[in-house]
C-alpha cells in the first residue's frame, strides 16, 4: 500500500516530514509553496497524486494563520488533482487553546479550524497531544490524537531515574491527567502546583499539593509558550525543597524571550519533542533544551493507516510500565 502513498512537507515541518518519509522508505513528495508580496499563498504539487493517498505534514505553529492557510490551500489543490485520500498530519494544532468560550462573546476557534479543514477536503486528521482531548469531537472525519508524553517518560527511565526519587508534577489542575499517565509509566507519585493567572501570559504560582522535598521533580505539560508558568512552577518547587527540577513538554513554541527565561530559571533541563521545529537561533541560545523526535511515531501511524492495521500499537510501545 505504501507505494501508492505520497508524503508532502509544507514550510513548518520540513525536517520532521523528511525523517518520516525516510523511515517509511519513501521519497519526500515534491511540492511548491509560494508566498506572494500581497500575502496570498499558492501551493502546487509537483507530481501526480491522482488515485493516491496523500499525507500532508505541517504544524500550525508561528506564524499560525499562514501555516494553517498553507494547509487549506494544499488540501484544495490535492482534491482538485484527484487525490484518492487526503490525510493531514498536524503535529501541533494551532488555536487549540481557544477550545471554549472562556468569557462572553469569545469565539471557539479550535472548532472553526476543524470545520475549515473538513470543508477544504481533509479525509483524516492526525495530531499530537491536543491541548484538550474534547477537540477530537469538533471533527466530522476520523482523527488520531497521538500521545507523546509516554515517549518523554521513557527518556527519563533511560536516564536511570528511580521511582522512589522522582515526583511527576502538573503545573496546574488541568494537567493532572497528563501527569498521571507518565507517573503510572514511571511508577512514581504526582504533585500539583496551585497557580492563578492575573492576566494572559502571566502567572503567579501559589502552593504545591504533594510532597516534593528532596525529590527530583519532572514538570509535565503539553505546551511551552512564554514559559512563565513553567519557570514560576520550577521556582516554587525549589522553594519547597525539590532536589532538582526538570521539564517534559510536547510542543516547544518559545514565544518572545522564553528561551532566556528558561536559561535564567531553576529548570535543570527541558525535554521537548519536534512537533515544532526548534530554530537554530533558539537552539544556540539554550544549554538546557533537549529535543526528541516523533518521526518513528508518525511513520508507524502512517503505516498503520495505509495498511488498515491498529494505530493503538503505536501507543502500546510506550505505555507499559518501565523497569528500573
Amino acid at each position: 500500500m505504501l507505494k501508492e502513498t505520497v508524503v508532502f512537507a509544507l514550510t513548518s515541518s520540513t525536517d520532521l516530514a523528511r525523517s518520516v518519509a525516510e523511515k517509511l522508505g519513501l521519497p519526500l513528495g515534491k511540492i511548491k509553496v509560494e508566498h506572494f508580496a500581497d500575502g496570498e499563498i499558492l501551493v502546487t504539487p509537483q507530481e501526480t497524486v491522482r488515485g493516491r493517498s496523500v499525507f500532508i505534514i505541517q504544524s500550525t505553529c508561528t506564524p499560525v494563520t499562514e501555516h494553517l492557510m498553507e494547509v487549506l490551500v494544499c488540501i484544495d489543490a490535492l482534491k482538485r488533482a484527484s487525490a484518492k485520500e487526503i490525510n493531514v498530519v498536524i503535529p501541533y494544532y494551532g488555536y487549540a487553546r481557544q477550545d471554549r468560550k472562556a468569557s462572553a462573546h469569545q469565539p471557539i476557534t479550535a472548532k472553526l479550524v476543524a470545520d475549515l479543514l473538513t470543508v477544504a477536503g481533509a479525509d483524516r486528521i492526525v495530531v499530537c497531544d491536543l491541548h484538550a482531548t474534547q477537540i477530537q469531537g469538533f471533527f466530522d472525519v476520523p482523527i488520531d490524537d497521538l500521545a507523546v508524553g509516554p515517549m518523554l517518560g521513557h527518556y527519563y527511565a533511560e536516564k536511570g531515574f528511580s521511582s522512589d526519587e522522582v515526583v511527576i508534577v502538573s503545573p496546574d489542575h488541568g494537567g493532572v491527567v497528563r501527569a498521571r499517565r507518565i507517573a503510572e509509566l514511571l511508577d512514581c507519585p504526582i504533585a500539583i502546583v496551585d497557580k492563578r493567572r492575573p492576566k494572559p501570559n502571566e502567572v503567579e504560582a501559589q502552593n504545591v499539593i504533594g510532597d516534593v522535598d528532596g525529590k527530583i521533580c519532572i514538570i509535565v505539560d503539553d505546551i511551552a509558550d512564554t514559559c512563565g508558568t513553567l519557570c514560576a512552577a520550577a521556582k516554587i518547587l525549589k522553594d519547597h525543597g525539590a532536589k532538582e527540577v526538570n521539564v517534559a513538554v510536547t510542543h516547544g513554541i518559545f514565544s518572545r524571550d522564553a528561551v532566556e527565561k528558561i536559561e535564567a530559571s531553576d529548570i535543570k533541563e527541558m525535554v521537548i519533542s519536534d512537533t515544532i521545529q526548534l530554530s537554530d537561533e533558539k537552539r544556540a541560545k539554550s544549554t538546557k533544551i533537549v529535543q526528541l523526535s516523533i518521526a518513528d511515531m508518525l511513520a508507524e501511524t502512517i503505516d498503520a493507516i495505509m495498511n488498515h492495521t491498529s494505530v493503538s500499537r503505536v501507543y502500546d510501545r510506550y505505555l507499559g510500565k518501565v523497569s528500573h
